[in-house]
């Protein structure tokens, strides 16, 4: 966080003495306001800057950006009455929020060299020329010039004018706790009482008025009467849980931010940059994506704050959670799906609006032609559409496919066919698995022209077969055992028939057919995940444990098996009228 201190050491206070009179005794009151200006980004303290450097220091740490300007007041009012002093402490402080428009270099330099900002804290006085670097203002302007002096004047309201008892009504309502009002108290009622100020019912102990939980709860908080060195603050529990603003929903409201922020660093390849032990600073990092600092500053404190970027003092680096998953090229990566999310998933949703109220699939909104066959039309429309979702896939493949392959012992399988198995990630796995296992990869004939750009190295591959075709228009190969993986879900229930009773149809007894799929509860409520890409993809649905087991009863699979595994994809298996088990 940045700190402007607004006095040096050697004036740390500003005291402001008035002298009242009070019928029946003279009292008086010394007001004490150290001035802070609060800025969350990392622990600096910001006074005068010592010299033109360090006032651009300052100012560039700021520019762009909205700080919290504080200003904390203690009134000690001191009275006499019978040779006796009597002090009584009055805590409150003040928060203005000041936002710096985005400066150039050379504007700030300009100001700079006038000369002011070396005796201003923080190195700006918004009351002079500081003022052209300030877009706006929400609250005190006063606050930021130096003193709170509005707020200061209605507590000497409440000191030396507090409304009588008998004033104070309780309205009830049926869903607030009833809460003290001035309401029906008219002008000449509350200037006719000299009753000191009643203490409040909620103690802070040893609370500062400056602490972390004061800076982010409301930007004035009143802090009560009490006698000296015991503060108490003016609070209720009924009201306090009133106003707690409920964090599930916070979350939400700002979900597709960090889902945004994670998705532009993945298409800059921020993580790439800082993949290993590599720590870069912000300006190696804008010059190397070629962007703005400013701009790459916030995106990269973004990923800071969502646990994806560690900060030091010499800069930025991957945690371990970006290196195994964000980085393009790590084994684990979901880079490839996370494009796909941003480019193709993100524009769907813009539309989910529309998608709700007509039921249909949202291609011909999001990009602006009318898709026929959602494959062939939408994600291999070129080139790179083709390649972001075949990269998509692999990705997903590449993080499930041991779980999948491993739900149910398919060891007693020699032949297998993955149809629509894109780049062969799953194949990949399965000969792993199984020595004896020979699988065949079934995908149109515009994927599997492209599936050597995801074959790894230094693995043997001899086992795996490529072959091109329509499973809904072509023969499909024969085989021991049918995979579809992330196929279902996609389609209505004509395409799943056709597809379904050819497979059937193919299957001899004691074959089976492998589904890797969400699996919903049969709530339909839960995986979260699942019942929301649901949403953008109208034209199939996502099924519950028991719908698949329907499903595949309908066309002649039995002993149907369904395992939950914890990650991206469940395993339903079922075999073609056989009295073989599975383990």
């Amino acid at each position: 966080m940045y700190i402007r201190c607004k006095l040096n050491s050697m004036s740390f206070f500003r005291f402001l003495l008035l002298s009242v009179k009070i019928t029946g005794f003279s009292s008086f009151i010394l007001a004490s306001s150290p001035h802070f200006l609060f800025q969350t980004v990392d622990g600096m303290i910001l006074e005068k800057p010592a010299d033109k450097r360090d006032a651009y220091n300052m100012l560039s740490r700021l520019n762009g950006k909205i700080h919290s300007v504080f200003t904390g007041v203690a009134i000690v009012h001191c009275s006499s009455k019978d040779m006796h002093l009597k002090t009584e402490v009055f805590e409150f402080y003040e928060e203005t929020k000041v936002k710096f428009s985005d400066l150039s270099e050379e504007l700030l330099w300009e100001y700079i060299h006038s000369g002011e900002p070396m005796d201003k804290a923080g190195g700006y006085g918004i009351q002079a020329l500081g003022g052209m670097l300030v877009e706006y203002v929400h609250g005190d302007f006063l606050n930021v010039v130096g003193f709170p002096l509005n707020h200061f004047c209605k507590k000497l309201v409440e000191l030396y004018y507090p409304p009588p008892k008998d004033a104070i009504h309780h309205v009830k309502h049926d869903s607030i706790p009833s809460v003290e009002t001035f309401e029906g108290l008219s002008d000449e009622e509350f200037g006719s009482s000299n009753s000191a100020l009643q203490n409040a019912t909620c103690k802070l102990e040893g609370e500062s008025a400056s602490s972390s939980e004061a800076t982010e709860s409301l930007g004035k908080k009143e802090i009560g009467q009490h006698e000296m060195g015991e503060p108490v603050v003016k609070c209720s529990k009924d009201m306090e849980n009133l106003t707690k603003f409920p964090s599930p929903l916070v979350e939400l409201l700002d979900g597709f931010k960090a889902s945004k922020a994670m998705f532009v660093a993945c298409k800059l390849k921020v993580f790439d940059l800082l993949k290993g032990k590599a720590i870069l600073k912000t300006k190696d990092v804008a010059d190397h994506i070629n962007a703005s600092v400013c701009g790459t500053e916030r995106l990269l404190d973004s990923c800071t704050a969502l646990e994806l970027l560690k900060k030091t003092k010499q800069g930025y680096s991957n945690t371990e959670l970006a290196d195994k998953y964000l980085v393009s090229d790590s084994e684990n990566s979901l880079h490839g799906y996370i494009m796909h999310a941003n480019d193709h998933v993100w524009p769907l949703f813009t539309h989910l609006e529309s998608a709700v109220r007509e039921g249909t699939n949202q291609n011909h909104r999001a990009f602006e032609k009318k898709a026929q066959d959602l494959f062939q039309d939408s994600y291999y429309h070129s080139m790179e559409t083709k390649l972001r979702f075949m990269n998509a896939m692999d990705s997903v493949i590449k993080l499930t496919g041991r779980d999948v392959a491993t739900a149910f012992d398919l060891s007693k399988f020699r032949s297998a066919c993955d149809l629509g198995g894109c780049t062969g990630a799953l194949a990949q796995v399965l000969i792993q698995e199984y020595p004896n296992l020979k699988v065949t990869v079934f995908d149109l004939p515009n994927v599997i022209e492209n599936v050597s750009c995801f074959q790894p190295t230094g693995q043997d591959t001899s086992r795996i077969t490529f072959t091109s075709g329509d499973f809904f228009k072509d023969n499909i190969p024969e085989a021991d055992l049918y995979i579809l993986s992330r196929v279902l879900h996609d389609w209505p229930d004509d395409k799943i028939d056709a597809l379904l009773s050819k497979i059937s149809y193919r299957c001899k007894p004691g074959c089976a057919l492998l589904v890797a799929e969400i699996v919903l509860d049969e709530e339909k409520i839960d995986p979260l995940r699942a019942v929301l890409q649901s949403l953008s993809m109208t034209e199939g649905k996502q099924r519950s444990n028991s719908e698949y087991k329907q499903l595949l009863e309908k066309y002649g699979f039995t002993q149907v098996q369904t395992k939950i595994t914890g990650n991206f994809l469940d395993a339903i298996l079922g075999f073609k009228k056989t009295a073989h088990t599975v383990n």
